[in-house]
């Protein structure tokens, strides 16, 4: 079978998996997998080929619906069925326009498990994704959300932090985990931003987490239709080329969006000067100087991931790009982040038996 633990021994021996298997074990519960480990969905690369490995090495994959309609999403997950017989779940946009076609879509499907990110979702659509029967994870940003999505009956919940790629919030992983891990214990939370070894997601769960999720460490599997030179962009990165996007005025808002820096990320800069100058000389009006910033990076996602574009196009990434060192196979990283968790913890455990069973000096 695919998810089996033995696995994870070709990446050195484990003394205690059992300890992880116990620490993450809401976590494989809620998802119906071997591992907590979700994978993060990113836009144009979490399809279904991605998506079916990380289930097939016991993972949980993540469908990136982004700008799908209804039928292209159906699509989706039936190709991704023919790949896998194991759990996976659809990411969708609170803000998407189709919304409701896209969750009977999923219900259709009978998908298993749905995640809802870009804002506080509305109460009905929450209903209806568990009146279909599937499983609710939604991303919580702060810890009053956090208790607003637990009253409004998700699932789950899952905290990212800023160092994540494509589109972050203002706080770090680090902090968010140690705002929110202590005070919600209703539900499994998984937390995400910056992960890119196994020693991280054991820390998460010995602070209470019930898994990880993981995007950018995904990208360069073998599995992942990202094109070859999207892939050798991340393997040459480090940790402080993934920066977030330049906001030049605060009168002309800018989402952060955390990519690798290129020469679209410079042009970026010198297009809000421009546009700025236009409107300060009366060219443009408020409302079309911000279209005319926010159509900078249409289509750029799919021209660096696609095309091969990593000049011109984004390459979203997160910091833990610097990680990332080889196209590996999706169940080789995934064994590897197994193995580091478990060693981590059984080296906590040797450490804690042996500061144990030392003599008090005092007496």
């Amino acid at each position: 079978m695919p998810n089996e633990t033995p696995v994870a021994l070709r990446h050195g021996q484990v003394r205690d998996p059992g300890r992880l298997d116990r620490l993450w074990r809401r976590g494989t519960a809620l998802l119906g997998t071997r591992y907590a480990i979700m994978g993060g969905a990113m836009s144009w690369v979490s399809e279904r080929h991605l998506v079916a490995a990380i289930s097939n090495a016991g993972g949980f994959g993540v469908i990136a619906c982004a700008a799908m309609g209804p039928a292209r999403l159906s699509e989706e997950i039936a190709a991704t069925k023919a790949l896998t017989d194991l759990p996976f779940g659809v990411n969708l946009i609170t803000m998407h326009p189709e919304l409701d076609d896209l969750i009977e879509a999923c219900a259709e499907q009978e998908v298993s498990h749905v995640v809802l990110a870009g804002g506080l979702p509305r109460a009905q659509a929450i209903g209806r994704i568990k009146g279909s029967g599937a499983r609710l994870l939604c991303f919580a940003p702060a810890l009053s959300l956090a208790r607003k999505l637990v009253r409004m009956g998700v699932d789950a919940l899952i905290i990212e932090g800023m160092e994540a790629g494509g589109h972050v919030g203002p706080v770090a992983t680090s902090v968010l985990a140690q705002e929110i891990l202590p005070e919600i214990g209703e539900v499994p939370v998984f937390v995400a931003g910056g992960i890119g070894r196994g020693e991280a997601i054991a820390g998460y769960l010995e602070m209470g987490a019930s898994g990880c999720q993981l995007g950018t460490r995904f990208v360069c599997a073998t599995e992942s239709i990202a094109h070859p030179a999207f892939k050798r962009a991340f393997i040459r990165a480090s940790a402080r080329d993934a920066q977030t996007s330049v906001q030049l005025d605060a009168r002309f808002p800018v989402i952060p969006v955390r990519a690798l820096a290129n020469a679209a990320s410079a042009r970026f800069i010198d297009c809000q000067r421009q546009v700025i100058a236009r409107y300060q000389g009366g060219e443009l009006d408020m409302k079309a100087a911000q279209l005319e910033i926010e159509r900078f990076w249409v289509g750029a996602l799919r021209r660096a991931v696609i095309d091969g574009d990593v000049e011109g196009g984004s390459v979203m990434a997160g910091q833990s790009v610097g990680m990332v060192t080889a196209e590996q196979s999706t169940a080789d990283i995934i064994a590897e982040l197994v193995s580091e968790a478990a060693a981590a913890l059984a080296r906590r455990g040797d450490a804690a038996e042996s500061e144990a069973a030392a003599p008090d000096p005092s007496e």
